[in-house]
């Protein structure tokens, strides 16, 4: 005779099909009913928590980032990226792009434009605050450099398109000098818009050696130019490896063309190490740059110096 341990006396907890249902009423027993139940309800809270579980965000500094209407831009930009679920632990920030062109002639509103910028990013210290001079400004434009570093800008933004100068003129070597002996960082931009654009460029930081360059867009669609440093990097005496790039904009326009594995091919030639992560907003959005970025066949290793790490050995940027 069957107890309340089952038949047999049969404790429930051992598994025996028989003890699942009553014969005489054909249902499962109450008791296993309960427990089964139970351990159903523990199983599925912890499938639910972890399918609820998210990979953490990866950390992502945005070098190139255009801000034309200011503290407006700056939010507008960190908003997109908050949208998204980027974890943006910094970005570079310039004023000037778009509808503000600091053009020669123009030293005093450059000067303004300069203290607004870096006004803006004492207030957003998740801002890497650039500024800029007109080379062709002369004596003018080397005191703004040497004001601007004693600032504290680490950084100096030249555009030989939208500032319409030439990159050999010898005005540029000597701005990009004094900026390179004040510590501060050259971003150039290089997206050969103008005949001549990589080679000018290639040339100027052979004249200044001391000065670190960043130029913008790695070379756009003429990416392949820069091989070159594969060779110059041989050549003894030639070349101080002071040329970094970011790829702005170029990652997004080669998302899907047939030649995205020769940029990587590029990346991996001028040194993963000195790559940097931009988006030129609002020209691209960094949500698309990313989803551009993540495409291209480089290792997770590779992928975090470019994402964040570059940036924060260049700009001593911290989490």
């Amino acid at each position: 005779m069957a107890d309340n341990h089952g038949r047999e006396g049969t404790p429930l907890g051992r598994s025996i099909p028989i003890n699942l249902v009553d014969s005489r009423q054909t249902r499962i027993h109450p008791a296993l009913l309960q427990e089964n139940f139970v351990r159903l309800q523990t199983v599925l809270i912890a499938l639910v928590l972890l399918l609820a579980r998210k990979s953490p965000a990866q950390q992502v500094f945005d070098s190139h980032v255009h801000l034309w209407e200011g503290e407006k831009s700056l939010r507008q930009y960190e908003t997109e990226a908050k949208t998204a679920g980027i974890d943006l632990v910094g970005f570079g920030g310039m004023w000037f792009g778009g509808p503000n062109q600091a053009l020669s002639g123009h030293p005093d509103e450059i000067r303004e434009s300069n203290d607004a910028h870096f006004a803006l990013a004492k207030k957003h210290p998740e801002m890497l605050p650039i500024a800029t001079v007109h080379p062709y400004d002369g004596e003018a434009a080397i005191e703004e450099v040497t004001r601007v570093a004693a600032l504290g800008f680490k950084v100096l933004k030249l555009h030989p398109h939208t500032q319409k100068f030439d990159p050999s003129d010898p005005r540029v070597l000597a701005v990009v000098t004094r900026a390179g002996d004040l510590g501060m960082i050259v971003l150039v931009d290089n997206f050969n818009i103008i005949p001549g654009d990589s080679e000018k460029l290639f040339n100027l930081a052979l004249a200044a050696p001391r000065t670190k360059f960043i130029y913008a867009h790695l070379g756009g669609m003429n990416f392949r130019f820069w091989n070159v440093i594969r060779a110059a990097r041989t050549a003894k005496g030639l070349y101080a490896d002071n040329i970094y790039f970011d790829i702005a904009g170029t990652t997004v326009l080669l998302k899907d063309a047939p030649i995205r594995d020769e940029f990587v091919w590029t990346i991996r030639g001028v040194g993963v190490d000195h790559i940097l992560l931009g988006s030129d907003f609002p020209q691209f959005t960094l949500a698309e740059t990313l989803a551009a970025f993540e495409e291209l066949n480089l290792t997770a290793e590779e992928k975090k110096k470019i994402r964040y790490q570059n940036a924060q050995t260049m700009f001593g940027r911290r989490p």
